[in-house]
């Protein structure tokens, strides 16, 4: 039997494990509108923090922020069909509702952890803002002469990427994750605030279910790892890594991180990844381009597109096309909301940010 003071201390231990997170998820909301509160946290403690995480998992060959996912989801199926379970033998709802709220909180110290070891990095000033790039007004025709020297770049190297029958990209991934370390190097000569230690990118296993949900790869807080979808299709992925390691950088964005990931591929040494990240702006920009001036749009198509070029762009919207679903909708509903609640106004939907730097960046360099 239990004592009085054996159930009085099970009350405090409940109590505290709601009243914490649920303090700090307060603390969170009052203080995310304090740049200085939030720059200071960012990059004094939850940086550091992340960037330790990330080489302490760099030691194990596979996605850990994988694992641990599969594992507290399979976790909370199988503790909710025991509840029910039970609910259904022994009648009592009261037991019932100690496992709903159980579960609740745990949720609730998962959402405290992501404010304060992501989150918060919304909060803080952009990297456009870090690192003084412009995002001036531009016109039709300097969005057009970018558009076209992203083709251009691309087409150029296009054919010196290896490559199967029929031209389909054809390099080996694993040697694009195991080049990714070195692949911020040039890019941090001009950004001071992307010269961090690299930590290797991982594959995801289950990358096919990120397909269909529509996602590229995910960068994972609590343990620092940039996690990359690898059943996409193969040209992008070198791109994709970059962009999940423009997250290790505290770039929070994702237009933002589109851009870095770009730059830093088109400034590295590497052919490979000059051409994925030459690829992947040419989709940002087109998709812009085609917005405002489907005639340029088609004529840059037709005048600059190598075979290659064509063949890679063709893979990758036909790969795609075919797993468009109502779960891929929601899945990016979801994820939008989730960035629109961190006051992140333009959610996934658009592209106009990283165009804006795309653009501004480049336009200087044709």
């Amino acid at each position: 039997m239990k004592t009085k003071h054996t159930k009085t201390n099970a009350v405090w231990l409940w109590l505290g494990a709601v009243t914490i997170p649920l303090s700090l998820v307060i603390l969170f909301e009052l203080l995310k509108g304090n740049q200085a509160v939030m720059t200071g946290w960012v990059f004094s403690v939850m940086a550091p923090v992340e960037r330790f995480f990330g080489r302490l998992w760099s030691l194990v060959p596979f996605s850990a922020a994988e694992l641990l996912t599969t594992l507290f989801l399979a976790g909370c199926v199988i503790w909710l069909v025991r509840a029910a379970v039970l609910l259904l033998r022994q009648r009592a709802p009261l037991p019932f509702l100690r496992r709903l709220i159980a579960l609740g909180t745990v949720w609730l110290w998962l959402w405290a952890g992501l404010c304060w070891l992501w989150n918060a990095a919304y909060y803080v000033p952009t990297f456009a803002q870090r690192e003084g790039l412009e995002t001036n007004p531009y016109s039709v025709e300097e969005l057009a002469a970018v558009t076209e020297y992203f083709a251009r770049q691309a087409a150029a190297l296009a054919p010196q990427i290896p490559r199967e029958d029929g031209g389909h990209f054809a390099e080996a991934l694993p040697v694009c994750f195991d080049q990714g370390t070195e692949l911020y190097r040039n890019i941090a000569l001009e950004f001071s605030s992307l010269d961090v230690k690299a930590v290797k990118a991982k594959p995801l296993l289950c990358s096919r279910l990120q397909s269909i949900l529509g996602f590229t790869g995910v960068y994972f807080p609590f343990t620092g790892e940039a996690n990359v979808n690898v059943d996409a299709p193969a040209c992008l992925v070198p791109a994709t890594i970059a962009h999940e390691m423009a997250h290790q950088r505290m770039v929070a964005s994702e237009q933002e991180a589109n851009f870095v990931g770009i730059a830093a591929c088109t400034s590295c040494d590497d052919v490979i990844f000059q051409y994925s990240g030459y690829l992947m702006g040419l989709i940002q920009l087109c998709n812009a381009l085609y917005s405002v001036s489907p005639d340029a749009w088609y004529s840059i198509a037709g005048q600059a597109f190598s075979l290659e070029l064509t063949v890679d762009w063709t893979d990758n919207n036909a790969y795609w096309q075919a797993l468009e679903s109502p779960a891929e909708d929601m899945a990016g509903d979801m994820y939008d909301s989730f960035l629109r609640s961190n006051d992140q106004e333009l959610g996934i939907r658009s592209y106009g940010a990283c165009v804006d730097l795309l653009v501004n960046y480049y336009k200087s360099k044709i």
